[in-house]
């Protein structure tokens, strides 16, 4: 939490209903290459006025916690219990029924998928 000084984005995802968290560093990478795309396409254009839209700053207290405004909390349909996942260089926050919920689909989906070629060449 040093290198971004407590300060941290947080926005929507648009694939989920879950919350993505950057630390401010990061998140200026991701918006000045989405503002970068051409806005003339309607999906680009759409995840423009999600994904910015919906960007929030906020900072952690002493105590590491943080306060999200009642859109995204909205959004992300949050309850009392939420699960916070890293995820590289950013985090996403679920609900926690909801997390539970999506692990287990993506569980039992991973017997059928087929693996993607450079997923499948990657050692753990």
């Amino acid at each position: 939490m040093e290198f971004c000084h407590s300060q941290l984005i947080v926005t929507i995802d648009t694939d989920q209903p879950c919350l993505l968290i950057y630390p401010l560093p990061e998140w200026e990478l991701i918006e000045e290459k989405i503002e970068a795309l051409p806005s003339f396409n309607p999906t680009t254009r759409r995840i423009q006025r999600l994904l910015i839209g919906h960007a929030t700053e906020v900072e952690v207290d002493a105590n590491g916690r943080m306060l999200l405004s009642n859109p995204l909390r909205e959004y992300a349909q949050l309850g009392k219990k939420v699960v916070l996942i890293g995820q590289g260089k950013k985090f996403e926050l679920w609900d926690e029924l909801r997390w539970n919920e999506r692990m287990g689909t993506w569980l039992d989906d991973t017997a059928s998928e087929e693996m993607p070629a450079a997923l499948a060449e990657l050692t753990l």
